[in-house]
């Protein structure tokens, strides 16, 4: 048997073994991941959603404003008789000794 002094042996490089990572190994089957753009965590598809039901309750709260104060002389003469299709609806045609305000 013969022995070999360690400072005379040569060193071997083992690399060290890397653990298993997800990353390595994609599957065919799996879930296809990427990128979703996002603004503050809200997607595309959010915003659009969120406008459009912003939108439309807005929409029905200015009408439920205009019905209710179309009472209002001030409200009929600045805004409602300059709507193009029912601004005649709400001229006033009654003579000023008959009316009220």
């Amino acid at each position: 048997m013969v022995f070999q002094s360690p400072i005379l042996r040569a060193p071997v490089y083992r690399p060290a073994p890397e653990p298993f990572s997800v990353g390595k190994y994609k599957s065919s089957y799996g879930p296809k991941y990427h990128y979703q753009p996002n603004v503050a965590g809200w997607t595309i598809k959010q915003l659009t959603g969120l406008g459009l039901k912003s939108g439309f309750y807005g929409g029905v709260a200015f009408f439920a404003v205009i019905f209710f104060a179309s009472g209002i002389p001030r409200v009929k003469k600045d805004i409602l008789q300059k709507v193009p299709v029912i601004g005649s609806y709400f001229i006033n045609e009654i003579p000023a000794s008959d009316n009220p305000f």
